[in-house]
């Protein structure tokens, strides 16, 4: 594994690394509390890493930086070499990072359908897309491009049966692969994904994590999965990042960590946690 290391940093709109996205020393304070201390995360392409720790380790935060809902002390964040620690977040999606969250943040008078196409939307009709969601009434496919592109995310996440079904109707783990559908139509190079399996059984979880690897395998995209569930993450995850106290503690493959002393430690000795069972919530910390 590797540890956080200082390196050059590039000038904006250089790609390097190769990675799509790096967070680079980012340390974060609220006050007194050190929340991120000098944490990194580097995600290559077409690939799933996944950021795991114990509550309180600096998850949330750390994706919040990323994604533009906070800014660091300290720090910088690359999307494709591009320097984006001051871009807002809709400027990130433009630039390709999409996102979906803990909670379901679905439309739910919405059908599946409506959804992906909102997500085309946001990519190639910007300035439509307000009066669209105020009607509901345009939010049919209406170029063959974007008809072919709306059923292939459908026929991608498994969602044939449901294409037609308005959100409020949808179970939970379905709603869960609508989110992933509808961000994937905004042609991201990177897709952040907030405890994706947060309030799903454990099939449930099993069709999710089924759906993302294909996901990245035909879609090509990467994956930075933010997740409680820690079997989920090493069964999923090429690379994986340790957070503990806002410290990034361990980083490398799913082996690599399941063996890792200094994790085993981070989770109180919790061996099941690392070795595999399924926990639909961590242990509050002592």
């Amino acid at each position: 594994m590797t540890a956080a290391t200082e390196t050059p940093r590039p000038a904006d709109g250089v790609e390097t690394n190769g990675f799509v996205l790096e967070a680079r020393d980012v340390t974060v304070r609220f006050g007194g509390l050190l929340a991120l201390n000098a944490v990194s995360v580097e995600v290559p392409p077409a690939t799933i890493v996944g950021l795991v720790g114990p509550n309180g380790a600096g998850k949330t935060t750390l994706f919040g930086v990323v994604s533009g809902l906070l800014r660091p002390n300290e720090g910088d964040v690359y999307l494709d070499g591009h320097r984006i620690t001051r871009a807002a977040p809709s400027k990130r999606a433009r630039l390709g990072l999409a996102r979906t969250f803990q909670q379901l943040e679905l439309f739910l008078e919405l059908t599946v359908r409506e959804h992906i196409v909102l997500g085309y939307r946001v990519r190639a009709q910007r300035q439509r897309l307000w009066s669209d969601l105020v009607t509901a009434g345009s939010l049919h496919p209406t170029t063959d491009g974007e008809q072919r592109r709306v059923q292939q995310l459908i026929d991608l996440l498994g969602l044939q049966s449901v294409a037609n079904t308005p959100a409020s109707a949808l179970p939970l783990g379905t709603a869960r692969r609508v989110e992933v559908a509808r961000a994937l139509a905004t042609g991201p190079r990177i897709v952040l994904l907030d405890e994706p399996s947060s309030g799903l059984d454990a099939a449930e979880t099993a069709q999710l994590a089924d759906a993302l690897r294909t996901v990245v395998e035909e879609e090509r995209v990467s994956l930075l999965l933010v997740e409680h569930d820690v079997a989920m993450v090493l069964g999923l995850s090429s690379q994986v990042a340790v957070l503990d106290f806002g410290v990034r503690i361990a980083y490398g493959t799913p082996d690599e960590i399941r063996r890792d002393a200094t994790v085993r430690a981070a989770y109180l000795g919790d061996a099941e946690a690392i070795d595999g069972a399924h926990h639909d919530e961590e242990e509050p910390r002592s």
